[in-house]
């Protein structure tokens, strides 16, 4: 849940106010009424949101409230409130506990206090609130928490719980130890809400803000809440009975002894008070007074859970003493297996096993070759294979020890054979499950392809019948892995650029072309991820040339990219490299014969999915997908085509290589290295799916797995930044006029009503039309109402700001892009600024291609001074250095798609600095967008949202805080 950060303007005011709590159903909805019982307003400004009046998660209501008349009866008042989530009211509360300000605000405050004491405990419980929802609240309480809480509730002042119990009777107020338990419930169900919080249950539930109805977790809460909400906590202690005398030897032996569970309590506000069931129940512990009174009913309470679990432990129900219970191999199996101590721990029973023996058996896969590398198939300079190919199979192994000490399979067998969980191992006692050496014992060697070989190694896990181990690499595999890990090789100079390249490159642009040869020489597919502007096209080039000069991997390059790079592509091949031979397979007249030696030839996406067989008739050196981000969606046409195409090398240039979820990477690195990272399905389920819930772990291992193939620079990295001008960003907001306003509200009040109850593809879609229609008011009303012919002028405030902006460029002699997302916006702004004699452009996606590059070279040679561009014909592949402003007339949703259109712009080749302006229309949907992309901007290298989808799943109330106008004051 967001935070609000209070300032000192209304949390002083709302510090002397009365406040009470209105409890909801999950308890994190829960919210604070502030209220004043002299009647008057919570806050003396105006209504909140504004930063200085208060929170924009405040809201203003008449609020219902018990006050005494003076004759020992209540009055039933309506009185003016500011309702806040408990969430966020909680720095105003404990301010006000702070500043001792005496007010019922003070008393909640001291609640809060000490409910976050309780909490950084870490004394939280998922549990299943009435109404079915996931829920934390505080527990297991100790008897100084409760004896505090006790305290509260007794001195809770009448104006702090002064609002009604509902119902047809006279008024009544909630019991203070009723409200009390719910503010500490809306406290606690607020706290724990991160991905990690999820992992317990398995899913969204207890993780995410929103409500969320867990199936079949209701009796799993309850019996966590109840193993330790108790007032003591148990213990079973393992003991081996009749050992032999240890010795030295260093065979394999089986062991006579014995097994009993010896139950243990433990005091639960003091961990070192620890005693046997047996003293305490005699009263022989000294300590056994500070159990308390009913540590014999909790006890059995537990054990009676506990045996409900684990049938092993029936016999302690019945026996006077619950002291202690004999164990055979087979119980002690099913304890050393993962799912018996799972059930007992949620039970509220924990087992402790006997020091200095061994239980820890781990199985480790060994991959590769024996031998240092220098074999006859490796380069004799780095110890690498010449290339790796699908067809090679390598030798996998595996290793096994038991708590770090290595162990061979021969005695592995002896432990498996011994048919005792306890047996003598060199020298010492080890205790292991039969069943997980029984598993161990089934691992053997064989053999693995070279894709998955190095996926293991890269990644360092491997799988085995469902279950996750350590891989680790050996032999030239080893060497491989440690080169791939480090994609830069900083420790080295880069090698010269290829001396045919007419251009100078840039240290990160050679150590780039380092990579991407080594990648490509290895038989390995890249992608070069760079942000957009750092010369990915030139690097591509002088990795042509680099390969042309072996003949092993040299021959015709095809660069397949979007139909407005064709010219860009061919003009900077022509520039670096002008020897090289280039063609376009592209139009009615394409043809492939008679390609010559080292041809570099260019096509579209769309021309490679109508043409794939005739360009799949020849075997390319080199295959390049340029704007990778074509071929995201694996299953389409595109994306198979290109698959089709026989080559030895494949590179990928994208400047957002994952857009919306990590899908999208896997089908860009399969298409460059097929096989790398496996199929979609079991990618998803080893990698993606925890790594885009936000489990560290799984991110790590999946970033170790790309890293090496996915290079990723941005402009602010050291040695790459100075030599880029200076960029700012400016946010513009603007009035609505009143035509605009108008509008805007009539189209949210008839939207809302038509969306309420609607649920599915229905709300998606009328919510799609709502959004849309409310952008369109912002950027003008002709836009909405689409007025092709009709006035322009007075009846946009961006409009307005627009003209203003481009006054003050002109002046300047400054040039300006000018993004919209709508083509029909576009043909707006371009008939009012050629109207006013503005020299202007237009470019969208209906642009010819060679109409797209002659309006590209009049702006670069400045016979243009303002460029309207739309945003998805134009956010990618157009180099406009002349710009040295870049205006955003309106707002996207994905904010990597509005920076690479900037990048435009802001990329190597601009020598001066670049200012872009966002305009914003204040009050209304887009100041919502604006903060929820500054929000994103922090994910936008990683997995962002869906835009306009994910707000489907807004309720009404949310919808209408969304879309409202919000007037500005002044």
């Amino acid at each position: 849940m967001a935070k609000t950060v209070a300032t000192p303007s209304w949390t002083t005011a709302l510090a002397d106010c009365a406040a009470v709590l209105l409890p909801t159903d999950p308890p994190r909805r829960s919210l604070i009424g502030f209220w004043r019982p002299d009647g008057g307003p919570p806050l003396p400004g105006g209504p909140p949101g504004d930063g200085t009046s208060g929170p924009s998660t405040a809201r203003q209501q008449s609020l219902t409230v018990l006050l005494p008349d003076g004759s020992g009866t209540v009055d039933v008042r309506e009185v003016p409130a500011l309702l806040m989530p408990a969430q966020h009211a909680l720095p105003v509360l404990t301010r006000a506990y702070a500043a001792g300000t005496g007010t019922t605000a003070a008393f909640w405050g001291a609640a809060a206090v000490h409910a976050l004491e309780i909490a950084s405990r870490g004394r939280l419980l998922p549990g299943v609130s009435p109404a079915g929802y996931d829920a934390w609240r505080l527990g297991p309480l100790t008897a100084r928490d409760r004896e505090v809480l006790a305290r509260l509730a007794a001195a809770m002042p009448p104006l702090a719980h002064a609002v009604p119990l509902p119902g047809d009777g006279p008024p009544r107020m909630p019991a203070p130890e009723s409200q009390l338990s719910a503010f500490l419930d809306a406290v606690a169900d607020g706290l724990p809400r991160t991905p990690a919080a999820g992992h317990a249950s398995g899913g969204a539930a207890f993780a995410g803000e929103a409500p969320c109805a867990p199936r079949g977790l209701r009796s799993w809460a309850d019996e966590v809440a109840a193993g330790l909400d108790s007032g003591v906590r148990l213990s079973l202690r393992i003991e081996i009975t009749g050992l032999p005398p240890g010795d030295a030897a260093t065979e394999t032996a089986t062991a006579g002894g014995g097994f009993r569970g010896v139950v243990q309590l433990h005091a639960p506000d003091d961990g070192t008070l620890v005693a046997d069931a047996a003293d305490v129940w005699s009263g022989a512990s000294a300590s056994a007074a500070r159990f308390g009174p009913r540590v014999r009913t909790d006890t059995l309470l537990t054990l009676r859970r506990a045996a409900a679990a684990w049938d092993a432990l029936t016999p302690l129900l019945s026996a006077a003493v619950p002291d202690a219970v004999d164990l055979a191999d087979e119980d002690i199996g099913e304890l050393l297996g993962p799912s018996v101590p799972r059930a007992l721990a949620a039970a509220g029973l924990r087992v402790h096993w006997p020091r200095g023996v061994a239980r820890s058996l781990s199985s480790q896969a060994l991959i590769g070759p024996e031998d240092d590398g220098r074999d006859s198939g490796s380069s004799a300079r780095s110890g690498l294979p010449p290339a790796l190919s699908s067809d090679t199979l390598l030798g996998f192994r595996w290793r096994f020890s038991v708590d770090g000490q290595e162990i061979s399979r021969a005695e592995l067998d002896q432990l498996a054979e011994a048919g005792r969980p306890l047996v003598r191992l060199r020298d010492r006692w080890v205790l292991l499950d039969p069943e997980e050496l029984r598993r161990a014992r089934g691992r053997q060697d064989g053999e693995i392809s070279a894709l998955g070989a190095l996926r293991a190694a890269l990644s360092g896990t491997a799988e085995d019948g469902g279950e996750r181990f350590d891989a680790h690499a050996t032999g030239w595999l080893e060497t491989l892995r440690e080169r791939l890990s480090d994609p830069e090789r900083r420790d080295e100079p880069p090698l010269p650029p290829p001396a045919q390249l007419r251009a100078t490159l840039r240290d990160y642009q050679l150590r780039g072309l380092d990579w991407l040869h080594r990648m490509t020489s290895l038989g390995l597919g890249a992608c070069l991820a760079d942000d957009m502007g750092l010369g990915k096209t030139v690097t591509l080039i002088a990795l042509h040339l680099r390969r042309g000069e072996q003949a092993r991997t040299a021959g015709q390059t095809l660069v397949v990219c979007p139909a407005s790079l064709l010219g860009n592509w061919q003009r900077e091949i022509e520039r670096f490299a002008p020897h090289i031979p280039v063609r376009r397979f592209h139009g009615p007249a394409r043809e492939l014969e008679q390609l010559r030696e080292g041809e570099f030839v260019l096509t579209t996406y769309g021309t490679m999915r109508l043409d794939t067989e005739r360009l799949a008739s020849v075997r390319w050196g080199m295959v390049v997908a340029d704007e990778a981000q074509h071929v995201k969606n694996p299953f389409a046409a595109t994306s198979r085509a290109l698959r089709t195409l026989p080559t030895d090398a494949r590179v990928a240039l994208t400047g957002t290589p994952v857009e919306n979820n990590l899908s999208e990477l896997w089908s860009v690195l399969d298409w460059a290295t097929p096989g790398l990272l496996g199929r979609l399905g079991t990618f998803r389920r080893r990698h993606a799916d925890a790594a885009e819930e936000g489990d560290p772990a799984a991110a790590e291992r999946l970033a170790r797995l790309v890293r090496p193939f996915l290079l990723r620079r941005h402009k602010s990295d050291p040695g790459i930044a100075p030599e880029l001008p200076k960029k700012t960003e400016t946010d513009r907001a603007v009035a609505l006029t009143p035509e605009q306003a108008g509008l805007y509200e009539a189209v949210v009040r008839e939207s809302l009503d038509a969306l309420r109850g609607t649920d599915g593809f229905a709300r998606r879609g009328l919510l799609v039309k709502l959004l849309t229609a409310l952008k369109q008011i912002c950027n003008h009303p002709a836009h909405y109402l689409k007025e092709h012919d009709g006035r322009l002028t007075g009846r946009s405030g961006k409009l307005e700001l627009l003209d203003e902006l481009l006054r003050a460029l002109r002046a300047e002699g400054a040039a300006a892009l000018v993004f919209t997302q709508y083509v029909e916006m576009a043909h707006l702004l371009e008939r009012h600024l050629l109207a006013q004699g503005v020299p202007v452009q237009c470019l969208h996606g209906g642009t010819p291609v060679a109409r797209r590059e002659e309006m590209v070279r009049r702006f670069q040679e400045g016979e243009a001074g303002v460029f309207l561009l739309s945003l998805k014909a134009a956010g990618t592949g157009l180099n406009l250095t002349r710009a040295g402003h870049v205006i955003h007339y309106d707002r996207w949703w994905n904010p990597a798609v509005e920076a690479q259109a900037t990048d435009r712009a802001y990329r190597i080749g601009q020598t001066q600095p670049v200012q872009v302006h966002r305009l914003i229309a204040e009050g209304t949907v887009e100041d919502r967008i604006a903060q929820m992309l500054r929000r994103k901007q922090e994910l936008a290298d990683a997995v962002l949202g869906s835009g306009e989808a994910a707000l489907s799943e807004l309720s009404d109330a949310e919808l209408s805080e969304l879309v409202e106008l919000r007037k500005a004051e002044g």
